[in-house]
């Protein structure tokens, strides 16, 4: 590692530069020697990144990588969250990346080996965790070459496949992935009781669950009602019902768990707007469960393709948002009337309904613009 990262002048250079418009920043020349402006601003972006996506990092003598490393990352947030469900001996990550994932998920492990193939990340990493005064071992290979090499079995595996192709589009099928999941998932198991999978937020369940073997548990996982990423639990010899799991970290809603195949075997009840609306969140949108949720929560739906809910008696634990709502005719609305707009299963888009009705974005009412089976109608919150 470059010997200007602990120059304390250098740091408090990046420090005081934090807001400063990195454009006009490249323009400018070095005021040090040692070090390239352009190696300056990258330190001032992975600083910025970190505010928000990993504060831990945030202390002297920490370096970062370039910002398609940064991106790739894990939060602090999703990854605090998954360390909590593992433990063991032995926990490998084998692609470690920038290893924010390997910092939390092997906090319960004696023995911790990242495997990277990019040297000079791998080396930022193992600096990094001499700092953070975390110890581990460190391989510069390939995935598939330590697998070929590797005698060793573990209590964990983890891997987070790169999702773009050589061309750097994002990819989302396992086998286009990098490494291809299909082709080493038995490998995988023959050396790990449990092997972790993170995967893009945009991926099918039912493909994962037609493709993987073994698998016991699926996470969505979301942040603030923003899907983040999807993780897959293979345990070795598994064979028993897929459980799946919704999270919403962040939020003041309760974790919803359910059997994978719950949603062939259950039954939406349909009712026009009654006087309380369910709007799911986007884990349990993203997991597919409507008639589950309509059966569960003993809520009535709207629409076969309508996914709002309904019910006379406010069901306090839904997973999503609730309001008090009342139909309304299109011509109760007010021209410059101020309105949060909401489009489910209706012809036009929020931005659409805006300027057709000549309305304002924001404020504390809700307007909905939905389908029930008697055709198209328009919700006002009360």
């Amino acid at each position: 590692m470059h010997s200007w990262h602990s120059n304390k002048d250098i740091q408090k250079y990046i420090n005081a530069n934090l807001t400063s418009d990195l454009h006009s920043l490249l323009l400018k020349k070095s005021p040090f020697p040692e070090v390239s402006m352009q190696e300056i601003v990258q330190q001032i972006k992975g600083k910025q990144v970190a505010q928000k996506k990993f504060p831990f990092l945030l202390q002297d003598g920490i370096i970062f990588p370039p910002q398609l490393n940064l991106e790739q990352s894990s939060s602090e947030k999703t990854a605090v969250y998954k360390s909590e469900i593992l433990k063991g001996n032995k926990f490998i990550d084998l692609t470690s990346g920038f290893g924010i994932d390997a910092y939390y998920l092997s906090k319960n492990f004696d023995e911790i080996t990242l495997v990277e193939q990019n040297k000079e990340l791998l080396e930022i990493v193992q600096h990094n965790w001499i700092v953070l005064c975390k110890k581990a071992s460190f391989i510069n290979l390939k995935l598939e070459d330590f697998l070929n090499e590797n005698k060793e079995n573990f209590d964990v595996i983890y891997l987070d496949p790169a999702r773009r192709d050589q061309n750097k589009n994002k990819v989302f099928l396992l086998e286009d992935l990098s490494p291809n999941v299909l082709e080493i998932q038995d490998q995988l198991l023959s050396i790990s009781e449990e092997v972790i999978i993170k995967l893009s937020p945009l991926i099918d369940l039912k493909y994962l669950i037609s493709v993987l073997i073994n698998i016991s548990k699926i996470e969505i996982i979301a942040v603030k009602n923003d899907v983040k990423e999807i993780v897959v639990f293979l345990s070795k010899n598994y064979s028993g019902e897929i459980i799946c799991k919704c999270i919403n970290l962040e939020s003041d809603e309760k974790d919803f768990s359910f059997e994978i195949n719950a949603e062939k075997h259950s039954e939406a009840e349909y009712s026009e707007p009654q006087k309380f609306m369910y709007i799911p969140n986007n884990t349990i949108l993203k997991a597919g469960i409507f008639n589950l949720i309509s059966e569960q929560f003993k809520l009535k739906k709207l629409h076969p393709n309508t996914h709002l809910y309904t019910s006379d008696i406010k069901i306090e634990d839904f997973p999503g948002r609730i309001f008090e709502m009342e139909m309304i005719d299109s011509k109760q609305i007010k021209k410059k009337e101020q309105f949060n707009l909401i489009s489910k299963n209706y012809p036009l888009k929020p931005e659409e309904i805006k300027k057709k009705y000549q309305l304002k974005d924001g404020g504390n009412q809700y307007l909905i613009f939905t389908q029930s089976k008697k055709g198209k109608i328009i919700l006002k919150s009360v």
